[in-house]
């Protein structure tokens, strides 16, 4: 943990992600000499906005070196104040890039994070993944795909399963759910049962392939809460269900990563 006396650092960082292309990051760390696990911290669908900065913030205070990387660095109209998500256009628009970045390109860009943190001065060699939203299905695909993370927190990641096979694209052309006998950490998975995308059957069918694959998990689904509750800038927002995710998610990391 960071002690009480010590300081934080914060900002803007760039890495080699897929293909070695330039990716932005936020990266939030203590400034003591540790030595400190790491967290890769996945945005959602909105991009990084300041909530998810708020929240790499947040982790370097609890004694984590932090990364938030940027996975529509290329789409370079997806930037904080420059989006109006009240306009159906512009909206749609971000959906749409995240509906095409291909999921080979997100576990590149994530491996060139978690490189970025395996690098980082007083790092402890452990790194977990947390992502909300469809940074809850980035986590869970790059906790599948990678040999880089010890711990994942999946917080109601959309389209790990896709009901009718014929949306699967060649962007994401396996469902996420499918990889799971490839499942490489334990994993905490945080749910809403008001949510539609997962809904609860869809946490279940998760739940019965963990199982099936005698996989280290711990799933949790909210009542009264649906997509979103984390974030507290939105009217999706529940304190209740939120305050209790986040000691759930330190307590998961505390375990696996210190």
């Amino acid at each position: 943990m960071a002690r009480p006396d010590e300081s934080l650092t914060a900002g803007w960082v760039q890495f080699a992600g897929h293909n070695g292309e330039n990716i932005d990051g936020y990266l939030a760390r203590p400034t003591g000499s540790g030595p400190y696990p790491g967290v890769l911290l996945i945005h959602e669908a909105f991009g990084l906005v300041r909530h998810t900065k708020e929240q790499a913030v947040r982790f370097a205070a609890a004694g984590y070196i932090c990364l938030a990387p940027d996975l529509y660095t290329r789409e370079a109209f997806v930037r904080e104040g420059q989006v109006d998500f009240s306009d159906p256009a512009q909206a749609r628009a971000v959906m749409q890039a995240m509906g095409g970045m291909a999921d080979g390109r997100a576990i590149g860009d994530l491996e060139g994070a978690v490189t970025v943190i395996r690098q980082t001065t007083h790092h402890n060699g452990k790194t977990g993944v947390i992502g909300h939203c469809s940074g809850g299905r980035h986590t869970l695909l790059f906790a599948c795909n990678s040999k880089n993370v010890h711990a994942a927190v999946d917080c109601y990641g959309g389209r790990i399963i896709v009901d009718d096979p014929s949306q699967l694209t060649p962007n994401m052309p396996v469902q996420v759910i499918d990889m799971v006998p490839q499942l490489n950490c334990p994993l905490l998975g945080l749910f809403g049962v008001e949510d539609q995308n997962p809904a609860p059957a869809h946490t279940a069918r998760l739940e019965e392939a963990l199982k099936k694959n005698g996989k280290t998990f711990d799933l949790k689904t909210y009542d009264g809460a649906g997509h979103a509750f984390f974030a507290d800038y939105r009217p999706s927002y529940r304190q209740a269900a939120a305050v209790d995710a986040w000691e759930r998610t330190f307590a998961w990391f505390e375990r696996y990563l210190r």
